[in-house]
């Protein structure tokens, strides 16, 4: 098994001897309970990541780290942004954690006008709060140095210039008479891909998005959940573009 990743200031990454502490010491010594000899990496979420092992564990929160190197991974060639629109409940929090899974770099929230869900006021804040919470956690379970960005909640109108800075735009819709296997996808620059909500994308909607340039395409003969279409998604294009090479 690879060795298990924690969130920490860059500070600690460096080679030498480390200790880590507070929430991610304490899991690590409570939670994972890791004990001397144990490989570890710590992370900023930003790309860079020391590779070490644990030397002691002390209480219930605090761990000594010897750090052999440091390493800083590339920025991702394409990067994958989804924009993914409010789904219901916390079907919200799924989409981010498989999405972070799989590998997409960045997730905006949407207020698509068929949403049912709205993000208002204080509720606002404490959604877009799990849903980057969500992200960091997904992060370290799948071994990311860098985590996906969470952008602030975007209107219709923001998703559209977004999709029309791209190198590669989409939305995903199930009357798409292209598939997304199929689509020519850039080796470089800006993939953006558009993921409606429970009751799809509305037709003005489709039609702001293809002037800015997103033509729809469908993911196959089924039709996918709001939660998983990004996920989908994102494994076609990742394997496509050579991400997963």
């Amino acid at each position: 098994m690879s060795a298990p990743v924690f969130l920490a200031d860059s500070g600690l990454l460096r080679p030498g001897t480390v200790v880590l502490d507070g929430p991610e010491g304490r899991h690590a010594v409570s939670v994972r309970r890791l004990r001397p000899g144990e490989e570890i990496v710590l992370t900023d979420g930003a790309g860079a990541g020391a590779y070490g092992s644990v030397t002691a564990a002390e209480g219930k929160d605090r761990l000594q780290i010897a750090v052999r190197e440091v390493r800083t991974e590339p920025e991702p060639r394409p990067r994958l942004t989804v924009v993914q629109a409010l789904p219901k409940g916390d079907r919200g929090e799924l989409a981010v954690e498989t999405m972070t899974e799989t590998g997409v770099d960045a997730v905006v929230p949407w207020a698509a006008s068929r949403a049912v869900t709205r993000w208002k006021g204080e509720r606002a804040a404490k959604s877009l709060a799990k849903w980057r919470n969500t992200a960091r956690e997904a992060g370290k379970q799948a071994r990311r140095l860098r985590f996906p960005q969470v952008a602030d909640l975007a209107s219709t109108a923001e998703v559209a210039q977004l999709l029309r800075s791209a190198d590669f735009a989409g939305v995903l819709h199930e009357e798409g008479s292209t598939p997304l296997a199929t689509a020519e996808l850039p080796a470089v620059g800006e993939i953006v891909l558009v993921v409606g909500p429970e009751g799809g994308v509305a037709p003005e909607e489709l039609e702001l998005f293809a002037a800015a340039g997103a033509a729809p395409f469908r993911l196959g003969p089924s039709v996918l959940r709001t939660s998983t279409a990004g996920t989908a998604a994102a494994a076609v294009v990742l394997a496509r573009c050579g991400r997963w090479n």
